[in-house]
């Protein structure tokens, strides 16, 4: 199950359905995208077959097979063609998973990631400009608010964005 924030688009695929994906506001997420949820075989069990699926006998055995937990996706998130993100993870504010990326652990507050595993590129600001977005969240202003200030956030202006946001 996938729970879409506000003004979000998702062309993604959810695979399992032992947890959710919870998306927030303004996100971007391409076609292919695989949000893997579960049905993880038990690698701690002498067998990673999941008998008790096919045993009646064995229905009482749990945890497999088993997930890592919700997927849980900040506010103006970019998720490129083709990724896969793992359950159990975590992708901060503003965070852009690059395209084919295997996400496997969680992703920090505008923080870009690719490859297999996916790594760290780089942060997409500066560490002041990151604390200045995330107490502006402008993604919770009210639309009224959001549509006046399009022209800087579509800009690299940050200061200005937050200038802007602090007198309307």
């Amino acid at each position: 199950m996938i729970e879409l924030g506000y003004m979000s688009y998702c062309s993604g695929e959810v695979r399992g359905d032992l947890s959710k994906v919870i998306v927030g506001k303004f996100c971007s997420i391409a076609q292919g995208v695989i949000f893997d949820l579960g049905f993880h075989h038990n690698d701690q069990f002498v067998s990673t077959f999941p008998f008790n699926m096919f045993y009646k006998s064995a229905k009482h055995i749990t945890s497999h097979p088993r997930t890592k937990g919700d997927i849980i996706i900040g506010n103006d998130v970019w998720i490129g063609e083709g990724a896969m993100i793992h359950g159990g993870i975590t992708i901060g504010h503003g965070a852009i998973i690059a395209s084919r990326a295997v996400v496997t652990k969680d992703v920090g507050n505008y923080e870009i990631v690719g490859g297999v595993p996916a790594k760290h590129i780089r942060y997409r600001f500066n560490p002041s400009a990151i604390d200045m977005l995330l107490e502006l969240k402008w993604w919770n202003l009210p639309e009224e608010k959001i549509e006046k200030l399009i022209p800087f956030l579509m800009s690299n202006n940050i200061t200005e964005l937050y200038e802007r946001a602090k007198i309307n």
